[in-house]
């Protein structure tokens, strides 16, 4: 090739290279300006996660040079010199400040004014933070958002458990605007609608355990009545009958007794909802009507349920691993040594008892071992990296293999004690507990039946019986 050619190539070639070029600070785009009121916990939280988004943050205070640390890279100056600033205002301040803001009326003319407020408790004010703001403002565009996260959240960024944002207003622009702010940060943004949802909102902060109650009221009522049931039955009676005083066993030994027994009923519980349903649809042949508003409620609780079944589990498992180093047992065993050595007699090996005693921890071991694991599958972290079958046989085949484990546990446990004579007619508590997990047991394998299970999963893909009668029920998958 040519001196020439090269030439007209590299004038070809050059004007392009000049605009590959790596671009100054000049060309790059301006960052956003966004403007906080408050420099509270929750104000430099949200301006620190502001800066680290790539957004320009200047604080409003009443005091700008005494406001206290605010992130590096803000700035703070008066209320109106901030507004006038930003078309988009964080009001980070508490509802009982919100007098002031009525002076800022021109300069907060038109602006978005996002309320991340709430109230100490429920029907505190016969009006929405939001819809009291957007009365005193009536220019500006108010949107309630970011009041369900804490400043922990924010400094830590967005996890599972509080992924997103909550926002309403009656503006849409305004409303999108809050959520591409949201987005940028790390959080998934969910329209609540109008500002009139922003009463919802504000109460959703004040919940305390919402989802939990319903399992947790039905875990204290087991706990009461099946330990009212083992004091009777191992204490009282002890102490009318033959004059026994047992009440230091109220501690460890029915505590231990208690613990268990309320686990395997809740552990059948998380269960029993799915195969009910599982008949209903077989009775009704049909999945596409709607389950009974109990069973529904019922269903919706099965992770807490399990949770709090695994908690109790877990005491059990503590409880017996300090039942070597009790006064009790230590004297038990010291004084049947000494009574030996007195006699001059050895107790016998028996084989069939060492097969009882470690049958019943082998499958008991097993049995946690698998409780653990179903618990560790419904954290949302290690729920999330699994596919969905992945964790509906971790969760409905292995832990109706939990459930069978369990029981059968229990009932190595009790072994040839539910021949003994009752005291006061009453059972052993740990054959109260073995009813509900058999009955399941029995129900689960009944559905297991290859007729049954063929009809079922042909339900749940979208089959549907037709009354051949009238026909009017049709179909809907064909």
């Amino acid at each position: 090739m040519s001196a020439d050619r090269l030439s007209s190539v590299s004038k070809e070639v050059k004007p392009e290279s000049v605009s590959l070029y790596p671009l100054g600070t000049a060309a790059a785009p301006e960052q956003e300006l966004l403007c906080i009121f408050g420099t509270g916990d929750f104000g430099r939280s949200l301006g620190q996660r502001l800066l680290h988004s790539g957004y320009r943050v200047v604080y409003g205070s009443r005091r700008p040079h005494s406001c206290g640390p605010l992130p590096q890279g803000a700035q703070a100056m008066s209320h109106e010199a901030a507004a006038q600033l930003a078309s988009l205002v964080f009001l980070c301040i508490h509802r009982e400040h919100y007098d002031f803001l009525e002076t800022l009326t021109p300069q907060l003319q038109g602006k978005v004014l996002v309320d991340v407020s709430n109230n100490p408790k429920k029907n505190l004010y016969p009006e929405a933070n939001a819809e009291c703001l957007q009365r005193l403002i009536p220019g500006a565009h108010v949107v309630k958002a970011f009041n369900t996260l804490s400043a922990w959240a924010l400094q830590n960024g967005p996890s599972d458990a509080n992924r997103q944002v909550y926002l309403c207003g009656n503006g849409a622009e305004a409303k999108q605007a809050v959520a591409e702010v949201a987005t940028k940060l790390g959080f998934a943004a969910l329209d609540k609608g109008s500002l009139s949802a922003a009463k919802e909102l504000e109460d959703f902060p004040l919940q305390l355990f919402p989802e939990w109650r319903m399992p947790l009221y039905v875990a204290v009522g087991l706990t009461a009545l099946i330990f009212v049931y083992v004091v009777i039955r191992d204490v009282v009676y002890a102490f009318v009958e033959q004059g026994k005083d047992n009440s230091f066993r109220i501690m460890v030994s029915l505590a231990n007794k208690v613990f268990p027994i309320v686990s395997l009923i809740m552990l059948s519980l998380c269960y029993l909802p799915g195969v009910i349903a599982g008949f209903i649809q077989l009775y009704r042949g049909t999945k596409y009507r709607r389950f009974p508003d109990w069973l529904d409620r019922w269903m919706l609780c099965r992770k807490q349920l399990g949770l709090i079944a695994l908690g109790f589990a877990f005491l059990h498992m503590v409880y017996t691993l300090i039942i070597p180093i009790r006064y009790y047992v230590r004297f038990r065993l010291s004084a049947n040594t000494i009574s030996q050595i007195r006699e001059n007699r050895t107790s016998v090996f028996d084989t069939t008892t060492a097969w009882r005693t470690d049958s019943y921890y082998s499958i008991g071991i097993l049995g946690f071992s698998l409780f653990l694991l179903l618990g560790i599958t419904s954290l949302p972290s290690v729920s999330n990296a699994l596919s969905w079958r992945e964790f509906s046989f971790i969760q409905s085949k292995l832990g109706y293999l939990t459930v069978f484990f369990c029981t059968l546990h229990t009932y190595l446990y009790g072994w040839s004690g539910f021949l003994r004579p009752y005291k006061w007619y009453m059972p052993p508590a740990y054959m109260l507990s073995l009813v509900l997990p058999s009955v399941l047991i029995v129900l689960k394998l009944l559905l297991l039946l290859p007729c049954v299970d063929r009809s079922l999963t042909r339900i749940r893909q979208g089959w549907e019986r037709t009354d051949m009668q009238d026909g009017s029920e049709k179909p809907l998958l064909t």
